[in-house]
């Protein structure tokens, strides 16, 4: 009789778990807790991944850094285009990153690499280390990325719409990508911005990446990373360009 009972409480142990996790994944950056889920930086934050991608224990962990980064990368304008192929070179401030994970892109120099397992994809994060900024890239289990989006926010159980503070301040979209941009309390962190912007791969795959940093940060420093990144994203077996 006690075997069955241990098996009916896993299950259901479980089944909370993932919903919890899929909460965490819709905060922003922040300093999160070794054991957090899905996502991570310096202030309580954790960033949402709709797409299924509970986050585990911070076993996957891999930081990676370029140590001397001293200055903000360059800025850049308004609205992501999805999908570009990489130059051979990153743009000034910026160095190409071949993710293990599987796709490659451009990060700014400086900003440390961490990875956790989420329930259907690892979340890779690159931080900066000194002015809060975060970039987050994951990919999507939905089947369109305004699907992803509008569950990202709406859902009852996790969505970052039932963050503190939360208001919209933009919200964009095409064919092949959606795009938030919002704010929020953070509790550790403070006041907080995130641009969420979800695309179609070059190899059809939908990811997202978000970038977000501290309200009181230039907007164009918090776009800057996202623009750059997205611009330069190219999956691995990708035809990109």
């Amino acid at each position: 009789m006690a075997r069955p009972l241990l098996v009916i409480t896993a299950t259901v142990v479980l089944g909370a778990g993932v919903g919890t996790g899929l909460w965490y994944l819709t905060r922003d950056p922040g300093t999160l807790p070794v054991a957090a889920p899905t996502v991570a930086a310096p202030a309580a934050e954790d960033t949402a991944a709709t797409d299924g991608t509970a986050a585990s224990e911070d076993t996957a962990s891999t930081p990676a850094t370029d140590a001397d980064a001293t200055s903000a990368p360059p800025t850049a304008s308004a609205p992501v285009k999805s999908s570009a192929a990489p130059s051979g070179s990153a743009a000034p401030g910026y160095r190409t990153a071949r993710d293990p994970v599987g796709y490659t892109v451009a990060v700014p120099e400086g900003w440390t690499r961490r990875q956790k397992q989420g329930e259907l994809a690892p979340v890779v994060s690159y931080d900066s280390p000194y002015d809060g900024r975060r970039l987050q890239i994951f990919a999507l289990a939905e089947s369109t990325p305004a699907e992803s989006l509008d569950l990202a926010e709406h859902d009852p159980g996790y969505g970052f719409a039932r963050q503190p503070g939360y208001r919209v301040l933009d919200r964009r979209s095409d064919t092949a990508w959606s795009e938030l941009t919002y704010r929020y309390d953070d509790a550790d962190g403070g006041p907080r911005q995130v641009i969420d912007h979800r695309f179609r791969a070059a190899d059809g795959t939908l990811y997202a990446i978000r970038s977000s940093g501290p309200e009181d940060l230039a907007a164009d420093l918090v776009r800057a990373p996202l623009a750059t990144a997205v611009a330069s994203f190219c999956p691995s077996g990708g035809r990109c360009g």
